[in-house]
């Protein structure tokens, strides 16, 4: 006997837009976790952010009066140890250059690896985005009522920033977080705001472009294959033909990763600081000035308008290329 059909309404409250939009983004993060390699980028992403923690404590611990600095310096005689003491009070009398230069050092070379592990991941997620839906009519059935296209580029955006979140920005402002807990002063904590909010302006930026150029890459292919193929172009093969010195000035800007880079640089601003440290710091050997400033040349951008209309350019053309796939086919 067929069971009696109950036309009643749904007792149960709606859930609303915002429920069907988180998910997208839980369902394809939840995906992402289960991946044996996304699980070692994860581990590899928060075993940087301890580094970050571990090299800031070791540096705070270090300079503070009676530190391991001095400590150490104490056991080889009272010339080491009268410089060991006077390198400890250049550093506290001179916290805008030396404290913030340490930190900027420390969350520069963060921000450098926790982006090569951003890529990483994206290689992974890119072809879960819209490449697998297209390629199995899935596209049809997802942008029916009462799901949107809006739903739709909201929730695959909030895998993007999920991952980002826990590959870069978590491991971050942990490690920043910890470093800062345990140091003996606050000017550990003031003079290490701004390589933070530099290191959280580079992460947002980032955030934007890759977000972009990760849906555009996801929507142009149909196959995980070819999206994976497409993106590894676009990094690695445009980043290392960047690389070459003989490379012309425009085709530099064709590699994002080349363009990202030039920001970092001129974000941190490492060049201002170390020749600010060679100019301004007593104590120091004019080798050692030399040297500074000759890293700060270095680690100038010489390139950063090109750069930024490059990724502008970039993020242009995947939201272009996005906005027309993203409809049934």
């Amino acid at each position: 006997m067929a069971a009696p059909l109950d036309l009643s309404r749904w007792p149960d409250p709606p859930n609303g837009i915002a429920y069907r939009r988180w998910v997208i983004v839980e369902t394809g993060l939840r995906q992402l976790l289960r991946l044996p390699f996304f699980k070692f980028l994860l581990i590899a992403a928060w075993t940087a952010g301890v580094a970050v923690a571990a090299a800031g404590f070791l540096f705070s611990q270090a300079v503070a009066s009676g530190g391991w600095l001095e400590t150490w310096a104490a056991h080889l005689g009272p010339r080491v140890q009268a410089i060991g003491s006077a390198f400890c009070a250049m550093i506290l009398l001179y916290p805008d250059i030396c404290i913030t230069g340490v930190y900027s050092v420390i969350l520069w070379a963060h921000a450098s690896l926790a982006l090569g592990l951003s890529l990483v991941a994206l290689t992974v997620v890119v072809p879960r985005l819209v490449a697998r839906d297209r390629g199995s009519n899935a596209l049809t059935i997802y942008l029916s009522r009462p799901l949107t296209s809006t739903d739709y580029l909201l929730g695959k955006l909030g895998i993007i920033v999920g991952v980002l979140l826990l590959i870069w920005t978590g491991p971050l402002l942990t490690g920043w977080l910890l470093s800062v807990l345990f140091a003996p002063g606050r000017d550990f904590l003031i003079y290490s705001l701004v390589p933070l909010l530099r290191a959280g302006l580079f992460n947002g930026i980032s955030l934007v472009v890759l977000a972009a150029i990760a849906l555009g890459v996801s929507s142009l292919g149909r196959t995980t294959r070819n999206t994976i193929l497409l993106w590894i172009g676009l990094w690695i093969i445009a980043g290392w033909i960047a690389q070459f010195p003989f490379t012309p000035e425009w085709m530099r800007y064709l590699s994002f990763s080349f363009d990202l880079n030039q920001v970092r640089q001129a974000i941190f601003r490492l060049e201002e600081i170390l020749t600010g440290a060679a100019n301004s710091l007593p104590l120091l050997d004019r080798n050692v000035a030399q040297n500074l400033e000759k890293a700060g040349r270095f680690s100038a951008a010489t390139h950063l308008g090109g750069a930024l209309a490059g990724l502008a350019f970039f993020a242009g053309l995947s939201c272009v290329v996005f906005f027309r796939r993203l409809r049934p086919e």
